[in-house]
């Protein structure tokens, strides 16, 4: 899925749920989807477990918003983003939000925003539940976020990419197989070709926490590259110099013999 370079976006952070060592890469991550014009992290910051966050605000201005925890079991934190964002949403200052959290409480704001026309990015660890993800338009996992730098491009003898080895990256199973056919089949023009780009926004649509890097891949081409299998790739000429355009086919089994 494709954002707009000058998205404005509400960047709403639980304390409580998020760990603070990957407040830069996460920020840069969303600086590639959108404008952050508002920046605020929710906790009690009376409590030594948010303490970890402090430098990180000043270094990023990032708000903090005071919350106490009235009961024991509570987590007030939930409250105070669910009201902030509603209030930023009347406001009708932003075009989206990014709900950085896994908790899934969230999910019903998540749905509520985008009923109001609100693209809804979440960011948040793999425990994240299920329905919290597919709530967003987009869904990133903090783990690839940390894990970027050991995300790289190789070129193989073949001149093709292939991606280095990562820890804990998603098996390319049946079902992703069967994820990236339907999704070519849905756009195919006649002759069988999809247009890259507009596969991988689809696939986004049809499973929000799609990334190319949960697979240890740096981009959406050399994974496809690296199924050749079952799919076929053609470089376009796009009229502009070291621009290509991707297009891909699913091959059919007498060519893949």
């Amino acid at each position: 899925m494709s954002f707009r370079k000058d998205l404005q976006l509400a960047v709403l952070i639980d304390a409580d749920n998020i760990p603070y060592s990957n407040i830069k890469g996460m920020l840069e991550e969303i600086a590639k989807l959108g404008i952050p014009t508002i920046k605020r992290i929710y906790g009690d910051w009376t409590k030594r477990t948010v303490a970890g966050w402090k430098p990180a605000l000043l270094q990023h201005a990032i708000t903090p918003v005071q919350q106490y925890s009235y009961t024991t079991g509570k987590n007030a934190t939930d409250s105070a983003m669910i009201i902030d964002a509603m209030d930023i949403l009347h406001s009708q200052k932003v075009d989206g939000f990014c709900l950085v959290s896994s908790d899934s409480d969230f999910t019903r704001l998540a749905i509520r925003l985008r009923e109001s026309g609100m693209t809804v990015i979440g960011i948040g660890e793999k425990k994240t539940p299920q329905p919290f993800i597919v709530a967003c338009d987009k869904f990133i996992y903090i783990e690839i976020i940390g894990a970027k730098e050991s995300i790289k491009p190789d070129i193989s003898s073949s001149g093709a990419e292939s991606s280095t080895t990562i820890t804990e990256v998603d098996p390319i199973d049946k079902r992703f197989i069967q994820l990236l056919k339907s999704s070519i089949e849905d756009l195919a023009d006649d002759n069988g070709w999809a247009f890259l780009a507009e596969v991988g926004s689809l696939i986004i649509k049809k499973k929000p926490d799609f990334d190319p890097r949960n697979y240890g891949f740096s981009k959406l081409t050399p994974l496809i590259k690296s199924l050749n299998e079952y799919f076929e790739i053609d470089e376009r000429d796009s009229g502009k110099p070291r621009i290509k355009h991707i297009y891909v086919r699913i091959k059919s089994k007498s060519s893949s013999r």
